[in-house]
């Protein structure tokens, strides 16, 4: 099966083409570097060429709300009309757990604008939704780490492994569309200060955390508001098990 990946070079989408390539697929990766703009259209049309699924797992790095909504509404629009153009039978979004929860976020509100256009667009859809990855407290500590001190919201989630994501965007694409798909989910709920000192231990780094809302991830995150509903999908890797492949070693 013809399968193109939307963000094949950031880590899900890395990770979903080698997924569809060990089940034997022909993937078509699209990304900007490699000369497939998504905000202009510049070469989607050649790119979705006899392509019968799309996985788009793009992301965006800004904190602007406006520029988030602006940059997925803009690509998801062009992504769509040139799958309906290409006769593309199944596009499949990945999203987050508690997307429609989270209110403030400027990275929330840019999937909640794509979420909108895919149900309302012309290609039959399945929209995945899954909790955070296992090394999202690292990328948080990274963002407010100065001086050996770092800030880190007191959330709870249920982290899963990026590979356990890609496998299952993968399974989803080379099926028939589910609409809105079940939460997918690690194993076990998580705190999120516990995880970024595990993490820090097992690399070898020494960081002071002081737990605390801030603007990208405050009070309304709070809660059960980032775990899974009832009857998520529950994928396999414990964060245990990925925090033994980061730890330091001997030299």
């Amino acid at each position: 099966m013809r399968v193109a990946i939307a963000g094949a070079t950031g880590n899900i989408g890395a990770l979903t083409v080698a997924a569809l390539e060990r089940g034997g697929h022909d993937v078509v990766r699209i990304s900007r570097s490699l000369g497939v703009d998504l905000t202009t259209g510049d070469g989607l049309d050649a790119a979705l060429d006899g392509v019968e699924a799309v996985v788009d797992a793009t992301s965006y790095t800004g904190t602007d709300r406006d520029a988030a909504v602006a940059y997925f509404g803009t690509a998801t629009r062009n992504l769509l009309a040139a799958e309906h153009r290409a006769g593309v039978r199944h596009h499949v979004l990945l999203s987050i757990v508690g997307v429609d929860r989270v209110v403030g976020n400027a990275h929330y509100a840019g999937k909640r604008e794509q979420e909108r256009l895919v149900t309302e667009g012309p290609v039959p859809w399945t929209i995945v939704r899954a909790t955070q990855f296992h090394d999202f407290a690292a990328t948080v500590t990274a963002w407010t780490e100065q001086d050996g001190v770092a800030t880190i919201p007191p959330l709870l989630v249920q982290p899963i492994a990026p590979e356990d994501v890609a496998d299952v965007l993968a399974e989803i694409a080379t099926g028939a569309p589910q609409g809105r798909y079940r939460d997918v989910a690690g194993p076990d709920p998580q705190d999120l200060v516990d995880m970024a000192r595990r993490t820090n231990e097992a690399r070898g780094r020494t960081v002071k955390l002081v737990p605390t809302w801030s603007s990208v991830l405050g009070p309304e995150t709070a809660g059960e508001v980032m775990l899974p509903g009832e009857g998520a999908r529950i994928a396999p890797t414990t964060f245990d098990t990925w925090l033994a492949t980061q730890r330091r070693h001997p030299e």
